[in-house]
């Protein structure tokens, strides 16, 4: 059985965050969606839920966190290639996002990311499939 992971983040302004990840290229499950919630599939077996603040609360009993203040987890993603990791970095910036740092190219991966319009934290990367051995 293929393992999927559904991520919860909590979102500020609900239709700004759906456009954003639009933009980067994902897809909206309108199944799966509301108007509180709306989940993006970033990939066969990776979806991200965007839950308002009000209805993020009921899920979970901890209090969130300002992702623009603290780090409380980051989120990577492999990429095909460098020009893909460069490219939705480029995106996310044009969409209202901020590049969390300068790629990092070790030969074998080279990295990249940014932060989302409500501070959370993505990674991509890639690596070379002829040099990670």
């Amino acid at each position: 059985m293929t393992t999927n992971i559904f991520i919860s983040l909590p979102v500020e302004d609900l239709q700004k965050s759906k456009m954003f990840y639009e933009a980067l290229g994902y897809k909206v499950n309108a199944q799966a969606s509301s108007e509180t919630a709306v989940c993006i599939v970033i990939s066969d077996t990776i979806s991200v839920m965007l839950a308002t603040h009000a209805i993020f609360q009921t899920i979970s009993p901890k209090p969130m966190s300002d992702a623009k203040k603290f780090c409380q987890v980051l989120l990577s993603l492999t990429c095909d290639s460098r020009e893909e990791v460069d490219t939705l970095v480029a995106k996310a910036v044009a969409a209202g996002g901020m590049k969390a740092h300068e790629p990092e190219d070790y030969g074998f991966m080279y990295q990249s990311g940014f932060y989302d319009l409500d501070g959370h934290g993505w990674g991509l990367m890639w690596m070379d499939p002829t040099k990670a051995e």
